[in-house]
C-alpha cells in the first residue's frame, strides 16, 4: 500500500427519494441513505440477514445526476469518504453524524 486514505464503496439500494437542495453559493447538495445488506451463518448454524443503512451527500455535478436518476428503492454503488460532523447541543451534550461524501456513483440494476 502506498499511502493509505479515506476510502469507501458501497452497493446498496437507495432507501427514499434523494432531498436535493440548491444551496445560496449556487452549488446543489443531494443527500440519501442507502441499504446494503450482509447474509451469513451465525455459529449455531443459523442464518442471519443484517442490514446497515448509510448516509450520503453528494455536491455538484454528482448531485445532479442523482436529482435526475436516482429514486427510491434504485441500486446504486457509491464511491466516496467518511466524513464526521461533531456539534454541541444547547445543552452542551456533543453530537457525532457520520455520513458517506459521495464523489462517483455507478447506476446498477435494470432500467
Amino acid at each position: 500500500m502506498n499511502a493509505l486514505r479515506n476510502k469507501v464503496q458501497l452497493i446498496g439500494r437507495v432507501g427514499q427519494d434523494p432531498e436535493i437542495a440548491n444551496l445560496e453559493t449556487g452549488r446543489k447538495r443531494a443527500k440519501f441513505s442507502i441499504a446494503t445488506h450482509e447474509n451469513y451463518t451465525n455459529a449455531k448454524g443459523e442464518k442471519v440477514e443484517n442490514t446497515d443503512w448509510h448516509n450520503v451527500v453528494a455536491w455538484g455535478k454528482t448531485a445532479e445526476i442523482i436529482e435526475q436518476f436516482v429514486t427510491k428503492g434504485k441500486e446504486i454503488a457509491i464511491e466516496g469518504k467518511l466524513s464526521t460532523r461533531i456539534w454541541d447541543d444547547k445543552e452542551g451534550v456533543k453530537h457525532y453524524f457520520t455520513e458517506v461524501t459521495c464523489n462517483e456513483l455507478l447506476l446498477l440494476g435494470a432500467k
